[in-house]
């Protein structure tokens, strides 16, 4: 984060190797720059979900509501009828009399929201759960609107991003400075050069750390990443027959709370998946007679039985509270009979691993601590578009005609094999990056610095690997 120019005299004498870590630092804001511009414009939108759905919801509630309303059976009843042919899928309870009642159909392998009158039973509104604004949105934010193969872009761009975190953070640190300014607080007076500078290093400082726990909450979410995480789970015993999330691309079929990370806002993205036994719907009505007054975090959402060739048809229904802050999830299992609770699971008695994720989730998206936890987050995602934006005006002051602008590589000297365990253990634990690496790194040795404009262009060393010369002691190639 620094645009130290005398990192060179240093580089001889430091470990690891100053103008190496700031190679490291370049070509990993060069990969991963547009990303993280694209992720913290959208996951900021992405915090205020809730506000923005019901700002978007707003013509369907406060509603005109003379008499009694309908029970819920014939809400659900006219929803189906306005799309002939679908099947119940699950029912959000009303927060309150005079809003309009959420219904979701499955209509050819396509979940849809319906807006119920409460009393009229007029259908006043439906759209196709992955047609809705946060729906599309969310795979934005995690896809790129690319499915799977979006999904392992934005794990790379995230795994980089990491990297250029750690090693700004290295740059950034006061080396026998004696005080603050131009390192905790930015310098305004000394010019353009010293104030974009200040803009880079002193913002970097302040949102590296919450940054990286964003960075670290998103991974589960990956595609690769999560299935990954998955067979590490079943590898150490500790996996569960279900997650609380998804990984990877949403299927089209299922329905869900507005697109999100499994589907919080309605229904959840597992839960809506899968055919539908044929019901009484009453069995809502005494459902919901139990559950209303339980108290439960909205959204609450009533799911018929599931079809289960394998393992014979389910007769339980499902009253589940899909509130955005996970630790205050509960899961009810319920006789559409009698409407009682016959099991229920609180987020408390989860896996360690999921509660762990789960509270990951919540701070991810902003809602584990309310208002402060969106405004850190905005404030984070503001610090790394300011982060972008000057170190582009920052290479683009110091760039060479014919050049690509990073610092050039020194000869190598001896290796240091405290830097390659970590250098290591960050493939391990994130493994597209390690792959991605280890492509960098033959494509150098093989063909870039074998061509001398391209290896002029890129300032590499002609007999050494200006990246793998980051894991040497001191005057690293890199």
């Amino acid at each position: 984060m620094n645009e130290n120019e005398n990192g060179e005299g240093r580089a001889r004498s430091s470990w690891p190797d100053y103008r190496a870590v700031w190679r490291w630092h370049f070509y990993a804001g060069l990969l991963c720059i547009p990303f993280v511009v694209v992720l913290s414009i959208s996951g900021s939108l992405y915090l205020f979900k809730e506000e923005i759905e019901a700002w978007v919801d707003r013509p369907y509630d406060g509603l005109a509501v003379q008499g009694r309303p309908a029970p819920a059976s014939e809400r659900i009843g006219a929803a189906l009828a306005a799309f002939p042919g679908s099947t119940f899928q699950g029912y959000e309870l009303p927060q309150a009399a005079d809003q309009s009642t959420r219904v979701i159909v499955m209509k050819e392998g396509r979940a849809i929201r319906t807006y119920v009158h409460p009393e009229t039973l007029e259908v006043l509104h439906a759209v196709p759960e992955d047609s809705r604004l946060m729906s599309w949105l969310f795979r934005l934010h995690g896809e790129l609107l690319m499915g799977n193969r979006g999904s392992m872009v934005v794990e790379l761009a995230s795994s980089w991003a990491i990297v250029m975190i750690a090693t700004g953070l290295f740059l950034w640190w006061p080396r026998g400075a004696n005080r603050l300014a131009g390192i905790v607080y930015p310098r305004l007076r000394r010019g353009s050069r010293i104030f974009w500078r200040d803009a880079h290093a002193v913002t970097g400082f302040w949102v590296s750390g919450f940054a990286i726990v964003l960075l670290l909450t998103g991974l589960p979410w990956a595609k690769f990443w999560g299935d990954y995480f998955r067979n590490v789970r079943r590898l150490t015993g500790t996996a569960v027959a279900r997650q609380d999330w998804t990984n990877g691309a949403a299927p089209r079929v299922t329905g869900g709370g507005g697109g999100g990370h499994e589907g919080h806002g309605g229904m959840g993205r597992g839960d809506a998946s899968g055919p539908r036994v044929p019901v009484d719907l009453t069995a809502v009505d005494r459902i919901a007679a139990t559950v209303e007054p339980m108290g439960l975090l909205p959204p609450v959402v009533i799911a018929p039985p599931l079809a289960r060739s394998f393992e014979g048809t389910s007769v339980d229904w499902t009253a589940k509270s899909m509130t955005a802050n996970r630790p205050y999830r509960v899961d009810l299992t319920m006789d559409g009979d009698t409407g009682a609770v016959k099991s229920r699971r609180d987020f408390g008695e989860k896996h360690v691993v999921d509660r762990v994720v789960g509270t990951g989730i919540a701070l991810h998206e902003g809602r584990l601590f309310g208002w402060p936890n969106q405004l850190i987050g905005l404030l984070t995602a503001a610090g790394l578009v300011t982060l972008s934006v000057s170190a582009v005006v920052l290479w683009w002051r110091r760039r060479e005609v014919g050049a690509l602008g990073v610092p050039r590589a020194l000869a190598p000297r001896r290796l240091s094999l405290g830097l390659a365990a970590l250098v290591a253990l960050f493939g391990i634990y994130l493994p597209l990056f390690g792959a991605s690496l280890i492509v960098v790194l033959l494509a150098e040795f093989l063909v870039l610095r074998r061509i001398p404009g391209v290896r002029d262009w890129l300032g590499l060393a002609a007999t050494s690997s200006s990246l793998g010369g980051c894991v040497n002691r001191s005057g690293a190639s890199t």
